[in-house]
């Protein structure tokens, strides 16, 4: 007997989403390999892919991979959430392929059109919006985005007031309104260059250290519910303090951003307060997953997605909570801004906070989009194995950038007198970005065996033969507690 793995059928428009993110994450890696290389090779692939272009590239597949990993997430588990299908799967699958083509255009454009021409093609002077960091899109991929994500944003809205209305739900949905209306500030390019950097942080730190926290928190929290078994009530009280302390800190905190641009000298007494504060959420989050998975009621099959989201409350503190906090505040901000350490910061950062957390929900939701409750145990221990290569690769990655940004502010701008220049600083940081390519590689190793677990063989544990097993490593607890759906 073959029982349905997913509860609503909707739940399957989230698995292109998926497959989506996880090639566009193929590709980001590729290119962060090739300006790894090209920073100790500096003609690498010039004229073709120079280095700008390959920032611009990695750094923007980089959001959109995990902007399709959202939306995936919400399309799977707000039915569930809610407690009836998906308002409009066709609006899902329409969307998908009008996000997925236009970011592939645009992608193809920064490759192969000067950006200025790039600029001047897609009617840049009608509104002036492109060229700066992170928000290089043309205005038509810009527009494009805006139109995908009300359409999103209105099929999971209206398929949660038409339902149950849950913690997890709600947060969510906060989060995603949140994301979709900080982005407008992307549309905002004003002459003055001090409230342009201004409405720019509004979009860069209010969605990675603001509504961006919204949403790892609910996709945190829903995986700990489903795998724990742990009361809702309990999860929902840690979801919402972790909520309160990251809107606290985060928002104020987006004042340690302002320290150099021009705005008045109390954002550095705010900035530094507020932003020192901010690691409190991440380390919460992280007593929160250790804390549901010590107290569980049932042992899911799917160790697999367990250990993910472990990882990205450890890993997410580390990365936005300790190397964060290292050099936020303004005094010691003053010499490390815009070094090697806020590379250091970013690539853990990002990758503890929102990558863990979307491959989490990924591990999780995967298996049942096939059938199953978790793939085999043989299956699961690559993926495991390809959890802490990447991780592995990462720190060799961010202590590597570490080390460099220490002797960067060292050589280059703690000197009043006698400062090395910018590029000589650079020749003596080479042996760093040596060990930062070998760590690119290694995490890229990882990845590919993260895909490869999908194709692994072996006897997938499935609802009927789950609540049949015994012991440990099955789903005996799904069986033996059928009332206690979370």
């Amino acid at each position: 007997m073959n029982i349905p793995t997913i509860k609503y059928q909707s739940q399957s428009v989230s698995k292109p989403y998926f497959i989506a993110a996880m090639a566009l994450f193929a590709g980001q890696i590729l290119f962060g390999i090739t300006l790894g290389l090209q920073y100790v090779i500096g003609d690498l692939f010039f004229p073709y892919i120079p280095f700008n272009v390959a920032r611009m590239v990695h750094t923007n597949l980089l959001i959109v991979w995990l902007l399709f990993g959202f939306m995936g997430s919400a399309y799977y588990l707000v039915p569930e959430e809610a407690e009836t299908e998906l308002h409009s799967p066709l609006l899902a699958k329409v969307l998908f392929w009008v996000f997925l083509v236009a970011g592939a255009l645009t992608i193809v454009g920064y490759l192969t059109v000067p950006y200025a021409r790039l600029a001047e093609l897609t009617g840049n002077e009608l509104l002036q919006t492109m060229g700066r960091e992170f928000l290089e899109q043309p205005l038509p991929t810009k527009v494009g985005i805006v139109v995908v994500a009300l359409g999103f944003l209105f099929n999971i809205s209206m398929t949660v007031l038409k339902g149950r209305k849950t913690a997890i739900s709600l947060v969510l949905l906060m989060g995603l309104w949140g994301l979709a209306l900080m982005f407008l500030f992307s549309f905002v390019n004003p002459h003055n260059l001090v409230r342009d950097k201004m409405y720019w942080w509004f979009v860069v730190h209010l969605w990675v250290e603001g509504v961006w926290e919204l949403i790892l928190g609910a996709l945190l929290a829903y995986v700990l519910v489903k795998t724990t078994g742990v009361d809702r009530e309990v999860i929902d009280k840690w979801l919402y303090v972790i909520i309160a302390f990251a809107l606290m800190t985060g928002i104020l905190g987006t004042g340690h951003h302002f320290y150099f641009i021009g705005l008045p000298g109390y954002w550095h007494w705010i900035g530094s307060i507020f932003s020192a504060m901010e690691p409190i959420p991440f380390f919460m989050m992280t007593v929160f997953a250790f804390n549901m998975v010590q107290r569980r009621r049932r042992e899911h099959p799917n160790q697999a997605a367990v250990l993910w989201a472990v990882g990205t409350s450890v890993l997410g503190f580390l990365g936005a909570g300790l190397w964060g906090f290292i050099h936020t505040l303004s005094a010691v901000n003053y010499y490390t801004h815009g070094s090697q350490i806020t590379a250091a910061h970013g690539h853990l950062a990002f990758y503890g906070a929102y990558v863990l957390v979307v491959i989490t929900l990924i591990s999780y939701a995967m298996p049942t989009l096939r059938g199953r409750i978790a793939n085999s145990q043989k299956a699961q221990a690559a993926e495991m194995w390809s959890f802490w290569i990447m991780t592995i690769g990462m720190a060799v990655m961010v202590l590597a950038l570490t080390g460099a940004g220490i002797l960067q502010v060292w050589l280059q701008r703690i000197p009043t007198q006698g400062a090395m220049s910018f590029m000589a600083t650079q020749d003596q940081l080479a042996f760093f970005y040596w060990i930062r390519i070998g760590g690119g590689v290694t995490f890229l190793l990882g990845q590919l065996l993260y895909f490869a677990s999908f194709f692994i063989g072996g006897e997938p544990v499935r609802l009927d033969n789950a609540a049949g097993s015994g012991g440990r490593s099955g789903g005996s607890m799904l069986g033996a507690r059928p009332a206690q759906r979370a």
